[in-house]
């Protein structure tokens, strides 16, 4: 799954590069969204992210792209990969963010439900 998002000047710290709070939220929205697409008769809560770690600032105005891959799926969680990638000069993608996201399906309760 491909999703975009706009970096606005709200979304930026006191140096003006991508506030890192903005970018895990989405980060953790979009995989919510792609697990919900997959599963839509569960309800999903996040576990986890493995690893963080931001390779290149982010400016006013970027277009970011976010791909999504489904990698594992367990018995109660799935595991999406989420890039993200910004655009440079001539057209070409940089990577500039990447982690695991885990969800587990849950009850009404918030107990884990088999998928």
């Amino acid at each position: 799954m491909e999703t975009f998002k706009l970096v606005m000047p709200e979304n930026l710290n006191h140096y003006g590069f991508l506030f890192g709070g903005y970018m895990l939220m989405w980060v953790d929205e979009i995989a919510w969204i792609a697990v919900t697409l997959d599963y839509p008769e569960h309800h999903f809560v996040t576990i986890g992210m493995d690893k963080i770690e931001f390779k290149h600032g982010v400016h006013q105005g970027t277009i970011l792209k976010f791909v999504t891959k489904r990698m594992r799926v367990g018995h109660t969680s799935v595991t999406y990969e989420v890039d993200v990638y910004k655009s440079t000069d001539k057209h070409q993608e940089t990577a500039i963010f990447s982690t695991n996201v885990t969800l587990v399906s849950v009850d009404q309760n918030g107990n884990k439900k088999p998928l």
